[in-house]
């Protein structure tokens, strides 16, 4: 099986280039698996903020066209920016709730907290070398395998029918016809990866999404109305919201851009991990984080969500083996596409959740694999064992008991919430931990 994957797949090397029939299809795969998160954020927030139907596509429309450059700026990079690896950026769940208090001062209080929340993340991956070692596989595996376990509950919600069925039609969430659609992909792109040669094997996750598309058309539960009344054509427009200093909205977003800098970290280490067996370098680390920041800037700019690198993306390429760059520009012209003709866009918003929940349960399994991977890299010595136990212990233990903390004052920040994330509080206290406990 090694052998046979070594010469059929990727060779490790994020240069690589392969040729376009099985570029394109690879770059698909990655659009598909990220699309649904992409969409949501800005669904979610619409919906907060009292967009009209109109705003709300639009919103989506800005959503995939700045996912699309900034996911190029991750892969072609300029200079120092950008890592240069297959990290595919989109909007980010995780800043949704310290979005939502700020309903009373708009999307454009939002939107100008998020372009300085981008610039001074920008500056953290500039000044990042100095303090790499703070960063060591210990850590990183932690922040990855944190990242694994926060998105398994996301993953088996998508295969159910996804969030909306599960709160407003919970006797449809979960039913025959979504389990039947979620196992048809999940299946079908395990006995590809397992059994298929060469391109059938890398691309096995996209074969199991078309099987599950068709096994949805069949049970009639494809939304063609979303693909009659896309537009064809939309035009990007910047600052449609206009500029609001709202310093509290600020201060919120540049705590965030700690937070999404960790996890961005945890992206990268666990894209070379699974796709080249390797830890990524400084200058990959750095030059990601910048493009993170970058990417968050021009969103701002364009009407987008804070945008940050997509852990489903990093389980995909641990799952395919395939880390060619050029695969993720590839899936970044396609978003930037879809942002210019919704109409592409509408044909993958017309099928039901529960088709991406089947990859996702596989892709969220793979970024916690990876994780496991990176903390294997670390010596099991007395006190590793302890920052590894404390981090996993209040990562999982706050995520699985909310209540633990319901005590606890917000500070304005959604505290309790950021709390009982998993990730936030697995992520900081394995980097304090791992700074403050001295190695014997």
């Amino acid at each position: 099986m090694a052998s046979k994957r070594s010469n059929n797949r990727s060779t490790g090397n994020p240069n690589q280039k392969l040729p376009m029939n099985k570029t394109i299809p690879l770059g698909i795969q990655h659009v598909l698996a990220m699309f649904a998160g992409n969409i949501t954020v800005p669904i979610i927030v619409a919906g907060v903020f009292g967009q009209t139907p109109e705003q709300k596509i639009f919103l989506i429309q800005m959503a995939l066209f700045v996912a699309g450059v900034a996911t190029i700026i991750q892969t072609i990079g300029y200079k120092d920016i950008g890592s240069r690896l297959p990290i595919i950026q989109g909007t980010s769940f995780a800043f949704i709730p310290i979005m939502l208090p700020f309903k009373a001062a708009g999307l454009g209080a939002v939107f100008t907290a998020a372009f300085i929340g981008g610039i001074f993340q920008f500056f953290i991956g500039k000044v990042l070398k100095p303090i790499r070692h703070l960063f060591p596989p210990l850590v990183t595996g932690i922040v990855v395998l944190m990242i694994g376990f926060s998105l398994l509950k996301v993953g088996f919600m998508y295969a159910g029918g996804g969030g909306w069925l599960m709160n407003n039609k919970p006797e449809l969430f979960a039913n025959a016809n979504h389990l039947t659609i979620a196992f048809t992909v999940l299946i079908v792109s395990l006995f590809f990866n397992m059994k298929g040669k060469g391109m059938m094997s890398s691309a096995s996750i996209l074969i199991g999404i078309i099987a599950g598309y068709i096994v949805a058309m069949a049970l009639g539960m494809v939304n063609y109305g979303k693909i009659s009344s896309a537009a064809w054509f939309a035009f990007p427009t910047p600052l449609q919201y206009g500029i609001d200093f709202v310093p509290g909205a600020i201060i919120l977003m540049l705590f965030m851009s700690i937070v999404t800098t960790i996890e961005t970290i945890g992206d990268i280490s666990a894209t070379t991990m699974g796709g080249a067996k390797r830890e990524a370098t400084d200058k990959e680390l750095s030059g990601g984080i910048m493009a993170d920041g970058v990417g968050t800037a021009f969103g701002a700019l364009f009407n987008a969500m804070p945008n940050t690198s997509y852990s489903q993306n990093a389980g995909l390429v641990a799952f395919t083996g395939v880390v060619s760059r050029h695969v993720g520009t590839v899936a970044g012209v396609i978003l930037i596409l879809m942002g210019l003709f919704p109409k592409l866009g509408g044909i993958i918003a017309a099928m039901p959740e529960s088709v991406i929940g089947g990859a996702a349960i596989i892709m969220f399994g793979m970024i916690a694999s990876a994780g496991i991977k990176l903390v294997s890299k670390s010596e099991m010595s007395q006190r590793n064992m302890l920052i590894l136990g404390l981090s996993l212990s209040f990562g999982i233990g706050m995520s699985l008991l909310p209540d633990f903390v319901k005590n606890i004052p917000d500070f304005g920040i959604s505290l309790k919430l950021l709390l009982t994330t998993g990730l936030i509080p697995a992520g900081l206290l394995a980097f304090v931990l791992n700074a403050v406990m001295a190695k014997k």
